[in-house]
């Protein structure tokens, strides 16, 4: 399945992200969503979605004349995939020193705080 192929770029990860969101769309729809945040030319975004087809990221629907584009990797599979690399790269697979870190570098609030002391819970719990 191609959850185990190729591993998004950054830039694929944003197309990833609007199409996860949005769902099916055309390569117009995500450029304008892209440039809400920075400016990328029409044709680097068809360029970036031709090759996540050849890469089996995504799939594209070519039965009308707007091709319409479709996540073909799970989110949550595809989150978890890179999140584990990340882990092991930057912190040598240790998942309590990125936690250490991220809580280091941000100030939870009192909601994110129960959210992680649930999870804590549910994991001891298993």
């Amino acid at each position: 399945m191609a959850d185990k192929k190729a591993k998004p770029t950054e830039s694929e990860i944003e197309v990833l992200n609007i199409l996860w969101e949005e769902g099916p769309q055309s390569v117009r729809f995500i450029n304008d969503t892209l440039n809400e945040h920075r400016e990328v030319g029409y044709t680097t975004t068809l360029k970036i979605m031709q090759l996540m087809v050849e890469k089996e990221l995504l799939s594209r629907d070519t039965s009308s004349r707007t091709h319409i584009y479709k996540a073909s990797v799970n989110e949550q599979k595809t989150q978890g995939q890179l999140l584990k690399k990340f882990v092991d790269t930057a912190f040598r697979g240790s998942s309590m020193k990125m936690v250490m870190q991220a809580l280091g570098d941000h100030k939870p609030s009192q909601e994110e705080l129960d959210e992680i002391k649930d999870l804590i819970k549910k994991i001891e719990n298993k």
